[in-house]
């Protein structure tokens, strides 16, 4: 079994909504980025790459190269779980922090758990997802922006 650890951040701008675990949330912000700027999942294909030693988010998907500029990341995650199943790993279970005091995705945590297990071809269990502020605290309580942990657990297929 192989642990691994990841973290996106972005600036949080005015806008209609963002896209937040494969899910588009309404609100009146947006987030600067080069691609979609999903921070959950961003964090999520750090943590996967990481577990399996196989570079970063950055290494892979370049904010350089036109092909990913506002990339759904979920066409990242999917290729970032191609390249896992190459490899022979399989997830097991990821356990997903975002950071902000707005927008709220209590509502929204249900279909992003959706999203995300198809993608990550898992059960609907192994996937965590939760919120938390930082009570005013930092970029994230000023809301200049918005952050996400993820820690994932991968193992390598016998067969």
């Amino acid at each position: 079994m192989r642990v691994g650890i990841g973290y996106d951040a972005h600036k949080l701008i005015p806008g209609k909504g963002m896209y937040l675990g494969g899910v588009f949330i309404e609100c009146e912000y947006a987030l600067e980025a080069y691609s979609d700027g999903d921070v959950i999942i961003h964090s999520v294909i750090d943590s996967l790459l990481g577990a399996a030693a196989l570079g970063d988010i950055g290494s892979l998907f370049s904010s350089k190269d036109p092909k990913n500029k506002d990339i759904s990341s979920r066409v990242l995650l999917t290729q970032v779980m191609d390249l896992l199943d190459a490899n022979k790993y399989k997830v097991i279970n990821v356990d997903i922090t975002l950071i902000t005091e707005t927008p709220k995705i209590n509502q929204k945590a249900d279909l992003i758990i959706d999203f995300l297990s198809k993608d990550l071809r898992v059960e609907k269990g192994c996937v965590s997802c939760k919120a938390t502020t930082t009570d005013g605290l930092g970029f994230e309580g000023e809301k200049r922006g918005i952050a996400c942990q993820t820690v994932s657990l991968i193992e390598k297929r016998i067969k």
